[in-house]
């Protein structure tokens, strides 16, 4: 009796070791398994199901889930589209290829060699300063308004500035002025903010913004 018992469980027993896993089962532990996608900021994360189907639709998914995470922890990364898109008429700088003798290589410009890598990267840093001018020109809160206007509530666009026309006299100053004398005094009084030193960033990119906005007009200081 006791042998029979035990030949009874071994069968059990063996039976329990090879009893293969139902369709649903393994379906289930397929649906659990996860694979990690990690950003090219060698950060971000996402983890989808390793036998998700590998369509467009769920690779443009998998990226979005992706893009939207590191944009909630750089919210302000976007802010180049941004500006241009809300100032689609600021002029593009100039293209410089004149600095480049022959293809990409230049070998005749005073100041030296340049390939076009360098003519690319000085219109997209020029560019760069002048659309934080922009953002800075449209904000009351960069500007430091304690009224809340900001300069393209008088001047939108950047229009009726004639940067083009300084230096000059200015009666409200009672003295020849730069153009960033004008905007002090226009902080001081308009805008009700602070003014800015010459080498704010600030200024510099305000500066540089209004005269983007006047590209090709003929310089004519002491103009009225």
């Amino acid at each position: 009796m006791r042998l029979a018992i035990l030949v009874l469980a071994s069968i059990a027993a063996a039976c329990q070791c090879t009893r293969r896993e139902t369709p649903e089962e393994s379906a289930e532990a397929k649906t659990d398994e996860k694979t990690t996608v990690l950003l090219c900021d060698n950060h971000t994360t996402v983890e989808i199901p390793t036998d998700m189907p590998k369509t467009k639709e769920n690779g443009q998914a998998v990226a979005d889930a992706l893009m939207a995470q590191w944009k909630q922890r750089h919210p302000d990364a976007g802010w180049e589209e941004d500006e241009r898109r809300a100032h689609p008429n600021i002029p593009k700088p100039a293209a410089n290829d004149g600095v480049l003798a022959t293809g990409t290589q230049g070998d005749g410009h005073q100041y030296g060699r340049f390939a076009k890598k360098d003519v690319v990267m000085w219109a997209r840093e020029s560019e760069k300063l002048v659309l934080e001018g922009a953002r800075v020109f449209h904000d009351a809160e960069a500007l430091g308004s304690t009224i809340a206007v900001s300069c393209d509530m008088c001047h939108p666009d950047a229009a009726n500035t004639h940067p083009e026309t300084y230096p000059k006299f200015q009666t409200q100053l009672g003295r020849v002025a730069l153009m960033r004398d004008m905007i002090n005094w226009c902080l001081d009084h308009p805008l009700r903010a602070p003014q800015m030193a010459a080498d704010d960033p600030r200024m510099r990119a305000m500066e540089a913004y209004i005269l983007a906005t006047r590209k090709g007009v003929a310089l004519e200081y002491g103009k009225h």
